[in-house]
């Protein structure tokens, strides 16, 4: 019970943590007169990762590279499978082809490349500049193909800052939220990993799979909260592309970086079986889209399906 606690605890501080930060870099962001279309694409974009970013740099440094792996692999399956099912189910998230035909594209290709590189059964540090390289190319062609405004997919950056409301105000409040932000992503991280530990250990099932659901889950809730109130205000591209930047930032951002930082081995089990997941969602996320130009309710509830035949399938049949 002690060891739940701390997941709770933990998932609670980095949540709010998260959502701080968020608010406290826009606020900032406004003051510095940055552009609503660079804020969008990289503070909301990518800042609904913190919580995976402080997690994966923490287990890394921690040793404990299956936690660090698993939490990006099964993030992005939750982002394609739960958020985006969830999403689709409160409404249908119809989207032009055009609007998100790079993203989609390059989340795809993401998934590819992290098959390319962990074909030694590591991450190691080449790995992560080319990740980190990759991640810097995709930010490049985002901005300077979108910063005359008149993309439709330049409209969807500035939207995602849009659905972020009560910013602090002055100057004071402003530091203050990103301090306290970056303190309790810090802290829940170390409390998180403390209990999704012990519970692996209490319940005898691999770090990896804990990594895989209970850690990504947990980290992922900026995404949710995000995407979630945008489906409530039928802002769809706004769902879908915050999902997508995410599942972008999560494999060349958060891999990036930990594999940098420490070089992280590759829990066999996630290149079985997880890896192929990751792609396989991705790839059915886009034809979902492309087919029919939306994600339908009953998409949405097939995604949902999806996710719980492969939390079952975790736990049941890949637990080691």
């Amino acid at each position: 019970m002690l060891n739940v606690l701390f997941v709770v605890i933990g998932i609670v501080l980095l949540t709010t943590g998260g959502e701080a930060l968020i608010r406290g870099s826009l606020a900032a962001a406004n003051r510095l007169r940055i552009s609503p279309l660079l804020s969008g694409l990289l503070i909301v974009g990518f800042g609904t990762s913190a919580p995976e970013l402080v997690v994966s740099i923490d287990a890394a440094l921690s040793q404990r590279p299956d936690i660090a792996v698993g939490n990006v692999v099964g993030s992005n399956i939750g982002n394609n499978l739960l958020i985006l099912g969830l999403c689709a189910v409160i409404t249908p998230l119809a989207v032009k082809p055009l609007v998100l035909r790079r993203d989609g594209v390059t989340a795809v290709a993401a998934c590819i490349l992290f098959l390319i590189l962990v074909g030694g059964d590591a991450l190691v540090r080449s790995d992560a500049a080319i990740f980190l390289l990759a991640l810097a190319a995709y930010l490049f062609w985002a901005y300077f193909t979108e910063r005359s405004g008149n993309a439709p997919s330049a409209t969807l950056h500035i939207a995602e800052g849009e659905e972020v409301t009560t910013l602090p105000k002055t100057a004071v409040w402003i530091v203050m939220a990103v301090v306290f932000g970056l303190a309790l992503l810090i802290i829940g991280s170390q409390v998180l990993l403390k209990g999704a530990v012990g519970i692996a250990e209490a319940f005898g099932v691999s770090e990896a799979v804990i990594g895989l659901t209970l850690v990504a889950v947990g980290t992922s809730l900026p995404e949710l909260s995000i995407s979630v109130i945008a489906a409530f205000r039928r802002h769809a591209d706004v769902a879908i592309g915050n999902i997508l930047g995410s599942n972008i930032f999560n494999l060349l951002g958060i891999l990036g970086i930990s594999a940098l930082l420490q070089p992280l081995p590759v829990h066999e089990r996630i290149l079985q079986f997880d890896q192929w997941v990751m792609l396989g969602t991705s790839l059915i996320l886009l034809f979902f889209l492309y087919t029919g130009s939306r994600l339908s309710r009953i998409e949405g509830g097939l995604l949902l399906l999806g996710y719980a035949v492969y939390v079952s399938f975790s736990f049941l049949m890949f637990n080691t």
